[in-house]
């Protein structure tokens, strides 16, 4: 049976991160795509791994042969999602997530409309400035700017399908992996699955 393609996004500060590792700790049929970046590797960072390391030219002969379901310039690296790497992962059976922004979101919908996308909230402004601000890594001005970005990120909430509001860390993750569930059980997720049984139970 085929996995799903999932779409995971959040503003900074929502827990995505944190909601999605916990996830996949739980449930080894869900996997995070790896995705490509012309960047260099950092310290610990392993190819494969953490991204698939390229060079500007081999980004650009995957976007010329299409294989980027999504694919963004960041500063001066391009990050994207590689199409038939996803691919090969649903066919083994695994549910894949795709942690992108909705930019990302509204190409891979394009060319996958049958991706399912989950967008996670803060349960307040107050809150998500909290996160930020207890990271104790950014300046006032950064919390600043990534509040506006956070707003204006969030305000595309209603391109996705499912909502998850992370106030409580395990009710959100819960809800979370109650879209896998309940994904798995859906009828022509089940007819793949139990073809032979069902088939004995008519006979």
């Amino acid at each position: 049976m085929s996995g799903s393609l999932y779409i995971v996004s959040a503003p900074s500060g929502a827990g995505k991160t944190s909601l999605v590792s916990k996830l996949i700790s739980q449930d080894s049929r869900i996997v995070v795509s790896v995705s490509s970046t012309t960047r260099d590797m950092r310290p610990g960072e392993e190819n494969g791994v953490n991204y698939h390391f390229l060079s500007i030219e081999a980004f650009n002969e995957k976007i010329a042969q299409g294989d980027f379901l999504e694919h963004a310039q960041v500063f001066d690296n391009f990050y994207g999602t590689s199409k038939s790497s996803v691919e090969a992962q649903l066919v083994s059976g695994k549910d894949v997530i795709l942690e992108i922004d909705w930019q990302g979101a509204q190409q891979v919908r394009k060319l996958m409309p049958e991706a399912i996308s989950i967008f996670i909230l803060p349960p307040s402004k107050d809150e998500l400035h909290k996160r930020l601000t207890g990271r104790g890594t950014d300046s006032a001005e950064i919390i600043e700017r990534r509040m506006k970005d956070a707003v204006s990120e969030m305000s595309h909430y209603n391109e996705f399908d499912y909502i998850v509001i992370n106030n409580n860390f395990e009710i959100a993750l819960n809800e979370l992996h109650s879209i896998f569930y309940a994904t798995r059980l859906t009828k022509n997720k089940q007819i793949a699955a139990h073809k032979n049984m069902i088939a004995s139970l008519l006979d």
